[in-house]
């Protein structure tokens, strides 16, 4: 009797612990995170089941699957894995619309439930530049204007000028349940932008390496010269040449050379080719100025070089003539100089004239000392005359 009661005792503590484990367990899920277009894996388990039914169902409540039994018809949902501890199901080709809290449900008495939040991940699309026209002209304004659509979060736009990384201002705008970015840059072109190239990089935690474009920057701007020469030391008698080097965009047209204002002198001897001009035998009559010219539909521009034809053998001077420059040497600096030197001369002379003239009259007046002591005009006269014998011999002559 007593073994029976034991039994019994036992057989109850054993369903009454299986009623507890469970009605007091709960299913276990965890959130995903899956870029848009990937697949997801929702997985639900419980540690004890006695053969109770598990359940996913949408944010929408609709069923997914009821234990191996697919509910909604989506092709886009199958089943992994079904057990009494384990229900795992995929949706594939996920969309940004697939995001939101899915249920896990263990149909008890009371049903126990878990939620899982699947984060979709949106990616953008690749960057497009907008507001340039091509070609800029030089001091025109122009903004470049960056824009990728569907990321989400919202995706990060930086900008380059060739490699160095320039600011722009960014508006992320809400399309739904993903973003669209802008990123502009304003600024005024000059002959430095043409042919520089302005990259929009779009960065995103859904991209390997960022997506980027570039957009190249034609500028048209006048033309600018400058003329290189052969020789520093041009000498009688030496083959000489000039260059009217070109810089503008359109390209400049054809270069025109001249002479003091005019026509080159002797054809014979200056050749022109293009941009160059070659003297071949130089003479002392090939002395001047000369000019090249060249323009593009934007404006004209010339250049000049002073040519001074040194004698043959003439060693010549340290320097070219042509780095002095159109002003020549600096005036105002010699003549500062010049007003410096006649002012501290003019106070030379002004403080020793003083000088000597201060001097001079004290050693007169310290012959006459004789005078002033004596005791009567007798005395004085005689003093004042023996003084006047030493006269001769104490003056001091200023020239």
């Amino acid at each position: 009797m007593i073994v029976k009661q034991r039994l019994i005792f036992i057989l109850y503590s054993l369903c009454a612990s299986v009623f507890r484990g469970s009605q007091g367990q709960f299913p276990i899920t965890q959130n995903v995170t899956v870029v848009e277009g990937g697949a997801a894996n929702m997985t639900c388990r419980v540690d004890y089941n006695d053969n109770t039914s598990l359940q996913w169902s949408n944010p929408a409540q609709q069923t997914l699957f009821f234990g191996d039994k697919k509910a909604l018809r989506d092709h886009r949902i199958e089943l992994v894995r079904a057990s009494w501890q384990e229900l795992t199901i995929r949706i594939s080709d996920v969309s940004l619309s697939d995001e939101g809290t899915y249920t896990c449900s263990l149909f008890t008495m009371p049903v126990k439930t878990t939620k899982a939040f699947l984060t979709v991940l949106g990616v953008p699309g690749r960057p497009e530049i907008t507001g340039f026209t091509k070609p800029a002209k030089e001091d025109d304004v122009i903004t470049l204007t960056c824009t990728t659509s569907g990321s989400k979060p919202a995706a990060n736009i930086r900008w380059f000028r060739n490699d160095k990384e320039v600011q722009g201002s960014k508006e992320v705008n809400a399309t739904g349940k993903s973003f669209t970015v802008r990123s502009s840059l304003q600024f005024q072109v000059d002959k430095r932008d043409d042919g520089v190239a302005y990259t929009c990089s779009v960065e995103h935690a859904t991209l390997s390496s960022p997506y980027m474009t570039t957009e190249v920057l034609e500028v048209h701007y006048p033309p600018y010269l400058e003329i290189t020469h052969s020789l520093i030391i041009p000498q009688e008698g030496q083959y000489f040449k000039l260059e009217c080097v070109s810089i503008g965009n359109p390209i400049p047209e054809a270069v025109l050379w001249s002479k003091d204002g005019g026509e080159l002198p002797d054809i014979e001897r200056m050749i022109v080719e293009g941009r160059e001009l070659t003297i071949t035998t130089l003479n002392k009559t090939d002395n001047g100025t000369y000019r090249c010219e060249a323009s593009n539909h934007l404006g004209t521009s010339s250049a000049e070089y002073i040519l001074f034809v040194y004698a043959k053998d003439f060693p010549g001077p340290t320097t070219d003539p042509n780095s002095l420059g159109p002003h020549g040497p600096d005036h105002a600096l010699i003549g500062g100089v010049v007003a410096v030197v006649v002012f501290i001369t003019l106070c030379l002379i002004i403080v020793l004239g003083r000088y000597l003239a201060r001097h001079k009259g004290t050693y007169l007046t310290h012959e006459a000392k004789g005078a002033e002591d004596a005791p009567d005009a007798d005395t004085a006269i005689i003093n004042a005359e023996g003084n006047h014998v030493h006269a001769e011999e104490k003056k001091e002559y200023f020239i």
